[in-house]
């Protein structure tokens, strides 16, 4: 009498080796990645997350009448809401993830403005610090989990650690964006202009050179901060500041409104659902 080992394999493919539980079988199932893929959506919504976290923060701190320290209060707070709520869904939501990346862009700007405007601290050594406490998370992570990728975000610690980082890749890029146009006098759009090239140089290198995919985007993931920032600073500082003097409600408002627009594109298209994620919705008996 013969067996059917074809049967036994789809199964084992399906639902894990025989020997494993039907607990550690059903979370098995349920881990789905938690992060977007990366395509032109991405990148589109995230620098214009930056800059939107970039007036955001001018404009609450010039108009809440709260103050730097108030204003950081309330949106961090915000920013902890909604993370609970992202932690708490079960696969990648749009519109749950992207506010959350807007928020973390305003709490990241507001944490290096607190340590340069508030307690004095120079840019140099805010961005020094930001980039070592960026590295050690990194390393955290990959001590932990052996992957930097964003695409086997499903975990909680996995996400925890993807969050931490974006929180410092917001507060670097903020520092450094500042750094190089107001420190170094270089002006907005010249900033703008050299973080951009800088980006390309990256996409080149992954490309044409072979760099890392994984180490592309991060880095790429950071520099998009400062790009970001510098945009927004030229469109919305006064022209005697070097800016086109929009202000910060226009931009912010401007910018907001394109987000929006795309993340409800991206909720009802699902074009930016990773492919785990996808093969995840097969119904399984």
């Amino acid at each position: 009498m013969t067996s059917d080992t074809s049967g036994t394999t789809e199964a084992t493919a399906a639902y894990g080796t025989a020997t494993e539980p039907p607990s550690a079988r059903h979370r098995s199932r349920l881990r789905l990645n938690k992060i977007p893929e990366v395509t032109v959506y991405f990148w589109v919504i995230k620098v214009l997350c930056t800059t939107v976290g970039e007036t955001a923060a001018d404009l609450l701190n010039e108009k809440a009448g709260l103050g730097l320290t108030g204003v950081s209060l309330l949106m961090s707070a915000l920013l902890a809401v909604v993370l609970v709520v992202q932690f708490r869904t079960n696969a990648y939501r749009a519109g749950v993830y992207w506010l959350a990346v807007a928020l973390i862009s305003v709490v990241g700007t507001l944490v290096s403005d607190n340590l340069t405007d508030n307690m004095g601290v120079p840019l140099e050594t805010t961005t020094t610090v930001f980039a070592i406490l960026l590295a050690v998370v990194f390393v955290a992570w990959y001590r932990s989990e052996r992957t930097l990728s964003i695409h086997s975000v499903d975990t909680t610690r996995r996400e925890s650690f993807y969050w931490l980082a974006v929180l410092f890749t917001f507060a670097l890029g903020t520092s450094a964006g500042d750094l190089v146009a107001e420190r170094m006098d270089l002006g907005y759009w010249v900033s703008a202009v050299l973080f951009a090239l800088a980006i390309a140089a990256v996409a080149v290198a992954r490309f044409a050179l072979g760099l890392d995919a994984v180490w592309s985007f991060w880095i790429a993931y950071v520099l998009t901060r400062p790009l970001g920032a510098s945009v927004g600073d030229y469109l919305s500082q006064p022209t005697g500041d070097g800016g086109l003097g929009l202000g910060t409600v226009v931009t912010s408002a401007l910018f907001l409104t394109v987000i929006l627009g795309l993340v409800v594109f991206l909720a009802i298209t699902r074009k930016d659902v990773t492919e785990p994620e996808r093969r995840q919705e097969i119904p399984t008996a």
